[in-house]
């Protein structure tokens, strides 16, 4: 696997280094699951928006 650094302040690190230890991952695989989760939140977010109109006439389509 490639890997690349990125630059964060020291406390930010030590909190990963803190999360990572209580979920018994590394520090990259935390840094990968929090920008997994704020993916998902921003999916669900959308999701949970309203629909547009074009949307909402797909919705209320007749099957047939």
């Amino acid at each position: 696997m490639q890997s690349t650094s990125v630059r964060i302040d020291i406390a930010t690190h030590k909190e990963l280094k803190r999360l990572a230890a209580s979920l018994g991952t590394t520090v990259g695989q935390t840094v990968a699951l929090a920008v997994r989760r704020l993916r998902q939140e921003r999916i669900a977010e959308e999701l949970a928006g309203a629909l547009s109109s074009r949307e909402a006439e797909w919705l209320d389509a007749e099957l047939g």
